[in-house]
């Protein structure tokens, strides 16, 4: 994949499988934007690897489920690279997948749909209405959005987790449809359990070897696994790939 000359904006990029995601880009040869909220060092760590990896890489914080926030990012990174030509909505409301800690339905407050529904909705539909100006000027462009392989076998059902990102799967196939004609495609990956982030630093060893066990690949994902469909899905190897999710489980979801 080639993506010299190309710029994308990766949001929650400062660690875990957004980290990884921007360094395959930058391995590519593309301009990488590494939004983080508030750990710049780990930003900075990740803009050095992207460097070094043969791409250019620039810091863009801000808080995506601030609207103006998003905005003055997205401005400020078409005016330092030029253009925003892929995007990957990565970033996500903190979640910690913890089967013991989860809350049971009768437990969950419409307050934690709302919260999921901001960090995995809100965010994107902002990002998009933000990058769109642009991609459609030039005729072109891929948004990648982050699912969840739990939308389709909730091993663990994270209700309010797992409900925010089924959403976000429908808001994909109606910008997909929406947009296809504009030359813009718009697609979906949708991980399992990713080992180690931050969000599953607390998972527990029985819970991976059952996954482990379950999992045609009888492994757990790192994040590098999931870089390189995301890359994929941004390159014109998939130029006639559009509203789908593409889950990256190692054959835990056939779908």
């Amino acid at each position: 994949m080639d993506f010299r000359d190309r710029v994308v904006l990766v949001t929650g990029a400062s660690r875990g499988i957004g980290a990884a995601i921007a360094r395959g880009f930058a391995a590519e040869g593309a301009g990488v934007a590494v939004n983080y909220l508030s750990n710049a060092a780990a930003a900075d760590e990740v803009v050095a690897a992207c460097k070094a990896a043969g791409g250019d890489a620039m810091a863009a914080p801000a808080d995506v489920t601030d609207a103006d926030a998003i905005r003055a990012m997205v401005d400020r990174v078409a005016t330092e690279f030029g253009r925003i030509d892929v995007l990957v909505n990565n970033a996500f409301r903190p979640y910690a997948f913890d089967p013991d800690a989860r809350k049971l339905f009768w437990d969950t407050e419409w307050a934690d749909y709302e919260a999921q529904v901001d960090g995995a909705l809100f965010s994107a539909y902002h990002l998009c209405k933000a990058v769109l100006p642009a991609m459609k000027r030039r005729g072109g462009g891929s948004i990648v959005n982050m699912a969840s392989d739990l939308i389709a076998r909730p091993t663990i059902p994270y209700h309010e987790y797992t409900t925010a990102k089924s959403a976000l799967v429908g808001f994909t196939r109606n910008l997909a449809a929406e947009l296809g004609p504009l030359g813009i495609r718009v697609n979906c990956v949708a991980p399992g359990l990713v080992y180690p982030t931050e969000a599953s630093r607390g998972t527990k060893e029985d819970v991976k070897e059952m996954l482990t066990a379950q999992t045609p690949l009888r492994r757990i994902a790192g994040p590098d696994d999931i870089a390189g469909p995301v890359l994929f899905l941004a390159s014109d190897w998939s130029r006639f790939m559009t509203g789908q999710t593409l889950y990256v489980d190692g054959g835990l979801v056939m779908g």
